[in-house]
């Protein structure tokens, strides 16, 4: 049945549509027995009497009116986790900062609520993205001291210490963070040597450029935290790498070579050293004995001056006696002094106690020193007997 239809609402029509009318004072109907209220049903078995349509569809719309009501109320409750804090603004300005819990706010349009996770830390690359091997080089690339280019890769970690700061001082806080990075290594690279930023100076570089970041940042008023700088990689532009590695190889090389140098100088210098000190010691004592035996030939001949004074003859011939005792005791052989015409005995009893001795009897090195003994005894007897005979001669 067509919607232009004359029966279309007809009441006596029971095959027809419902009547629009009758619809409406039901769900009134219903809506009033859900709200206690009272129900104008069943007087003499008919429909209630008194109401209207346009009562019963403004009863209606006051009820749908109190639930959107009720669930625009409710929208303006939510919950802060503990790592979070939530930034409410009205009308797009800041109203208060919530603590962890659940919490209400106007709803929207008058107030919304920007919720800010504080303990997440967030990550910005700088040199290279997600892998070392994606490099960007015009990040990377950096100017040293010394006139050296070397190429950085490196990670920031952050997080946020202000809520409010960060969602209204930053547009792209990563871009912020990169770039506020990007310039402090720029800066502390450009002040340091090549080999300090390659080796040796590797972490002294990233705790300056750390703090000189989080400068950047408080002056920007970001609310941004620098946790961690992290430095992925720090060596010279592919272009040169052999280069350099000869360099670095030189350098080792002439490293070694010193200390294998330092290494002999340890060795021999204090050899040498010793030898020098022991050389001393040994010509300050040679100077001292000289000098001693030197005092006492003077001593020792001016004993002798002041005897030859008094006795020249027997001092003349106690001297020449003693030096041929001093000669002559070293010598094996024996003279006679055959001028006067005396004879003398002479028993060289060493040399028959020599040709009597057994052979085999005592060992190479005592035969030597004993007839060396027997020689000087035979010797001082024959000088002994010279010098008493020359003393009967007187």
């Amino acid at each position: 049945m067509g919607l232009n239809d004359p029966q279309w609402g007809n009441k006596n029509n029971s095959g027809g549509p419902p009547d629009l009318e009758e619809l409406l004072r039901k769900l009134n109907a219903k809506i009033s027995a859900l709200l206690g209220g009272k129900g104008d049903i069943g007087k003499g078995g008919g429909s209630a009497g008194g109401g209207s349509p346009t009562q019963g569809f403004a009863g209606g719309m006051g009820l749908i009116v109190a639930i959107i009501a009720l669930i625009w109320v409710g929208s303006g409750f939510y919950i802060v986790d503990a790592s979070q804090r939530g930034v409410v603004l009205r009308f797009g300005k800041k109203v208060e900062i919530t603590e962890s819990g659940p919490r209400w706010h106007l709803p929207f349009p008058i107030e919304t609520v920007e919720i800010v996770n504080l303990s997440q830390v967030r990550t910005v690359e700088v040199g290279y993205r997600d892998n070392v091997k994606n490099k960007m080089l015009k990040e990377s690339l950096m100017l040293t001291d010394d006139e050296n280019i070397i190429d950085i890769q490196f990670a920031v970690q952050y997080f946020l210490k202000d809520p409010a700061d960060y969602l209204f001082n930053n547009r792209m806080p990563d871009e912020n963070v990169r770039q506020a990075a990007e310039t402090a290594i720029r800066e502390v690279v450009g002040k340091s040597k090549m080999d300090y930023v390659l080796y040796e100076g590797r972490e002294q570089v990233a705790a300056a450029a750390t703090k000189l970041i989080q400068d950047i940042l408080d002056r920007y008023k970001s609310g941004i935290l620098i946790s961690k700088l992290t430095m992925q990689n720090a060596q010279p532009p592919e272009q040169v790498q052999a280069a350099f590695d000869d360099a670095v190889k030189a350098g080792q090389d002439r490293e070694r070579q010193k200390n294998e140098g330092q290494a002999y100088a340890n060795d021999v210098i204090p050899r040498a050293s010793g030898t020098a000190a022991r050389l001393i010691q040994e010509s300050q004592g040679y100077k001292q004995s000289v000098i001693a035996n030197a005092e006492g030939d003077t001593s020792r001949f001016r004993q002798i001056l002041t005897e030859y004074e008094k006795a020249p003859a027997v001092t003349r011939e106690r001297m020449y006696l003693d030096m041929m005792q001093q000669v002559m005791g070293n010598v094996s052989k024996v003279f006679v002094d055959q001028k006067n015409g005396n004879s003398l005995l002479y028993l060289p009893l060493d040399k028959l106690i020599e040709s009597s001795r057994p052979l085999g009897l005592g060992s190479s090195s005592s035969t030597p020193v004993s007839s060396e003994v027997s020689d000087n005894t035979a010797a001082q007897r024959a000088r002994d007997s010279l010098l008493s005979r020359d003393r009967g001669a007187r």
